[in-house]
Formats: C-alpha cells, structure tokens, sequence
C-alpha cells in the first residue's frame, strides 16, 4: 500500500476520532475518558502534519490531557499519553535544556502511569524509554536534524531519502525512527482505548 495512502487513512480515521470527541465534549465537558481519546487523537494527527502544526496539535492534547487529568488524577491512559506528549515536545524542540524539561515531564508523567496500573507493560517500557530520550536529542541535535529543511512528520524515509542527499539520510533515519516509536505508542494507547470502549460492561 502506498504510505501516502496510509498517512491519509490515518488522517481519516483520527481526525474522525477528534471530532466525535469535540462533539462529546460539548454534551459533557467532564468526561476524563473522551478528553483523553480526544488529547490522544491530537498526538496521533501531531505526527502527520508540519513542525508548526505538530507543535500546535500536540500543545492542544496536552491541554486536553491536563483537563481529563484535573477532572480524575489517577487517570493512567491519560498520563501515559501526556508522557507522550512531553517526549514528542522534546524531540521538536532544538534547544537541549528546553527539551531536557519536557523530557523530565514525560519521565514524572510515566512513574505516575505505573504507579496507577502497575501492571502495565506499555506504561513500564515507556518509563525506561523515556530515560534513553535526552542522549536520542542530542544525537539529532549533533547530526543537524534542525539546521535541515523539515518536511512532514507524516512522510515516510523514501520520501525524505529521495529530498536529500545520501550523507544526511543516516540523520533522517534516526529522526523517524524516533517518531515511529511515538507514533507505535500513541497508536497502541489509541487502540487499547477504543478497544476498551467498546468491551461490553
């Protein structure tokens, strides 16, 4: 299947999810659960589109994240996705000591989702993911990832590897793999929530 294609049905099928949660929203503003599909389908669409809409949609989850969070602190999908979140902040941001703080955020927002659901393998390998981010940062920021044009997020490495030369694609490489794993465990967090809502009670 074409990626552009895939992109596409991704598109589709969060933003769909973003917008049955606007909808819910407006009927009830404190429910945790739909503000936390709604935070985690903002994350999900950060990863298709520009830097600055990245940036944009993922500072709207975390709105959204914290709100489900001021309504029910233990919330443990909720502060999973915030994790995810700050980490997916920190990768955009080329200034280290500003990514070192969302970094930390992420890190507090993991041991709070084990501390919640113990149990949790996504949560614990997270938490010990979110330790290796600030050496994966500097990596990106030695191999001049932000000096480089940035195309979308969404693009997939034969994209980028065809808009530049052979030398940068080691620097490529390493930025998309960074955001694959963003995007496997958005999509996961995604999935196990919509899979949840749809368990008979």
């Amino acid at each position: 299947m074409d990626p552009t294609q895939i992109d596409f049905e991704r598109i589709m099928i969060f933003e769909h999810a973003r917008i049955t949660a606007e909808a819910a929203y407006a009927k009830n503003p404190y429910d945790a659960d739909n503000l936390t599909k709604w935070g985690g389908a903002l994350l999900e669409l950060s990863q298709l589109g520009d830097i600055h809409e990245s940036k944009s949609m993922i500072k709207d989850a975390i709105s959204k994240l914290d709100e489900a969070l001021s309504i029910n602190p233990a919330k443990h999908e909720a502060l999973w996705c915030l994790g995810n979140a700050y980490t997916a902040n920190g990768f955009l941001n080329p200034d280290h000591d500003e990514a070192q703080i969302q970094f930390d955020q992420a890190a507090e927002c993991f041991q709070k989702a084990v501390n919640e659901c113990p149990g949790n393998e996504h949560y614990l390998q997270s938490l010990v993911n979110s330790s290796k981010a600030p050496d994966l940062h500097n990596e990106i920021v030695k191999q001049g990832v932000f000096n480089q044009p940035q195309p979308s997020l969404g693009a997939g490495p034969a994209a980028s590897s065809k808009a530049k030369k052979p030398a940068n694609k080691k620097s490529s490489d390493l930025k998309y793999d960074i955001c694959g794993w963003i995007i496997l465990a958005v999509g996961i967090m995604a999935w196990v929530g919509m899979a949840k809502s749809h368990t008979p009670q």
